[in-house]
């Protein structure tokens, strides 16, 4: 006898369909291949922490250069730049150096600070280049012109501070108290005090830049600042008391109200972005 071969029931095909192939058959149960999206997410990782390090860098030697270039200056900065608001202010106070290294603290103080300065612009347009890649399109037209807008404000604030905030405190300190004793400062503090006063006003400044750009990207309307004005106005002022030195109320509305001035220039920002924002959804 001969043994029948049973044989496996062989798929019915759909007609008019070409008999396919073994891949095609196993297609469905072939394991299902990963996507490439994780070595890629880890590329775009390190791909930002390389543009972070390629932005640090090139700030870093931009600082440097500015501030060898202040080194060659030094003696300006500090007698005619530094020491000059003090010595116009009054002819009572005087600094004084109370440790081995204070002057070479306070040249190396001097020159890095001005080397910062002088840079701000390309320090901050580097931070916009690393930041602007990631943002919505219209957050990028409202930053367009964030670096000229960014540096005068800062700019602008440093004068202030040099030209009105300073000297209206020294002559403050000068004339206050009793003439038994005499006014010898430690010229670390007054570094640190000039160095405050002026980053305190670049930064203060920046309050325009910043209503611009949320309300450019819709987090801020003048409603809602002028709702907040008296909040707005008390907070200035405790701040304003909190950056001057002195307990006179004088010297503190010397930079209270410009801060309140700064504060109503928002609102007039602000609403004029909302208006163009608002034409341009009609």
């Amino acid at each position: 006898m001969s043994e029948e071969k049973e044989s496996l029931p062989s798929p019915e095909l759909p007609e008019g369909r070409p008999n396919r192939s073994a891949d095609e058959i196993m297609a469905p149960y072939a394991p299902v291949e990963t996507t490439e999206s994780e070595p890629e997410h880890g590329m775009n990782f390190m791909g930002h922490l390389e543009e972070i390090r390629s932005r640090l860098i090139k700030s870093a030697v931009a600082l440097v250069l500015v501030t060898g270039v202040c080194t060659a200056y030094s003696d300006f900065l500090v007698n005619d730049v530094l020491i000059a608001p003090l010595t116009r202010s009054s002819k009572t106070l005087v600094l004084q150096n109370l440790v081995p290294y204070g002057q070479l603290s306070l040249y190396l103080q001097v020159v890095i600070f001005s080397g910062f300065i002088i840079s701000f612009p390309f320090l901050a347009w580097q931070i916009w280049q690393f930041v602007a890649p990631g943002l919505h399109e219209n957050e990028r037209k409202a930053g367009r012109f964030s670096i000229l807008f960014i540096s005068l404000s800062f700019f602008t604030g440093i004068g202030f501070g040099y030209f009105v905030f300073l000297p209206v405190t020294l002559q403050f300190f000068a004339a206050f108290g009793t003439p038994l004793i005499k006014n010898n400062i430690s010229v670390q503090d007054y570094v640190s005090f000039f160095i405050g006063a002026l980053l305190t006003a670049g930064l203060v400044f920046e309050l325009p830049f910043i209503a611009y750009i949320l309300s450019k990207i819709g987090l801020l309307t003048p409603a809602f600042m002028r709702f907040y004005r008296k909040h707005a106005i008390v907070f200035l002022l405790v701040v304003a008391a909190i950056v001057t030195p002195s307990t006179d109320v004088v010297t503190q509305l010397v930079i209270g109200l410009p801060m309140i001035l700064l504060y109503e220039i928002s609102i007039l920002i602000s609403a004029h972005v909302n208006r163009k924002n608002n034409a341009l959804k009609l």
